[in-house]
């Protein structure tokens, strides 16, 4: 596509554009074309005069701007044949009578230049490829041979004028190429208002984004290492600050159960003292009782002497192999040793009372 020579809108040379966009090459200036038109303006006063320069139409055409050129660009149809004459090239208007008798298929032509208004534009045929060669797009448009006379159909009904040209076109590098290869389009051109908007877009996108960039500090390493050190520092002192309330909720903790476990000990001593209390006053009945039967027991050991120091004195006094002999009554040594028997008893369950109260 790049060998295709196109040439985009400047101003209103829209005319220049599409004679040499036809040409494949800058053939014409807008200064050469100016002269066309002027050459064609004397030509049409020097016809007007022939009916007299005194004439009423002679003075209306004399007041009259150029109809072949203007200030912005603009030249006429008539400017732009006389400018193909000198190429040997000739223009037929596509939907005369003249042109649809010859029932000539569009892909057998060379070149069309369309008209709409005051603007104009040239499809060719360049190798073996049609391209849409109007100066507003911003590059060249590839048209199948299929897809031309739906094309140049659709021109007709949007108001254009379509001109058949006729003669042989000058030699061009892109023909000589593309009768080689055949090209392909990925993507249609923009006309040149769509990529104006869309490059305007960009440009305010950027603007934005460089406001926004100065309104930002430029990012540098020492700032990312500052900025990283002072989370770290932000990080240490939450950690910190979580490490100090987990000791002070250990710390309650702790006090909670130490309290807990100081009731509980007092509680225990309190019960332990009373029961030391309890059993001291159960245990003093039974010291007393163990005090008086040592006193019992001494008492009868005092009674026990007494009574064999009377029985020793009565044998020295009756001296008798015999209880009669000795005046004795059976009955009564039979209580005597009774009596023995009982404080033998005694003695031993005293004696197991006292150690049972020791052991306690």
């Amino acid at each position: 596509m790049e060998a295709v020579f196109h040439e985009k809108q400047e101003g209103s040379l829209c005319a220049q554009h599409c004679l040499n966009n036809l040409l494949q090459g800058e053939y014409f200036s807008p200064v050469e074309l100016s002269s066309i038109a002027h050459q064609l303006d004397e030509e049409e006063r020097m016809r007007m005069a022939e009916g007299g320069l005194t004439s009423e139409e002679y003075r209306i055409f004399i007041q009259q701007p150029s109809g072949n050129m203007d200030d912005s660009g603009f030249f006429s149809i008539q400017v732009i044949s006389n400018a193909l004459e000198v190429w040997g090239l000739e223009l037929i208007l596509f939907n005369s009578q003249e042109y649809q008798s010859l029932q000539i298929n569009p892909i057998d032509e060379r070149a069309f230049i369309c008209n709409y208004k005051e603007h104009w534009f040239t499809v060719r045929k360049i190798g073996k490829q049609w391209f849409n060669l109007n100066s507003l797009l911003t590059g060249p448009e590839l048209i199948s041979d299929t897809y031309l006379a739906l094309f140049l159909a659709q021109l007709q009904q949007e108001g254009y004028s379509i001109f058949v040209i006729k003669g042989n076109l000058p030699d061009c590098e892109a023909d000589q190429l593309l009768q080689m290869i055949r090209v392909h389009q990925a993507q249609r051109p923009k006309l040149i208002g769509e990529e104006m908007a869309q490059s305007k877009d960009q440009r305010l996108q950027m603007t934005d984004l460089d406001q926004a960039t100065e309104t930002c500090p430029p990012y540098s390493e020492t700032n990312a290492l500052d900025e990283d050190e002072e989370n770290l520092q932000k990080a240490l002192a939450l950690s910190r600050q979580e490490i100090d309330m987990e000791d002070e909720e250990a710390d309650l903790r702790r006090a909670i159960q130490l309290s807990m476990q100081g009731g509980v000990q007092m509680d225990f001593r309190e019960s332990k003292s009373e029961n030391i209390q309890q059993s001291s006053i159960a245990s003093q009945p039974e010291s007393l009782s163990s005090e008086e039967l040592r006193r019992r027991r001494q008492a009868f050991f005092e009674k026990q002497q007494q009574q064999q120091q009377e029985q020793t004195e009565d044998l020295h006094e009756k001296p008798t192999t015999s209880s009669n002999a000795l005046g004795i009554d059976p009955g009564a040594c039979t209580s005597k040793e009774n009596m023995k028997q009982e404080d033998t008893k005694l003695l031993l369950k005293t004696g197991k009372d006292i150690s049972k109260t020791e052991d306690k």
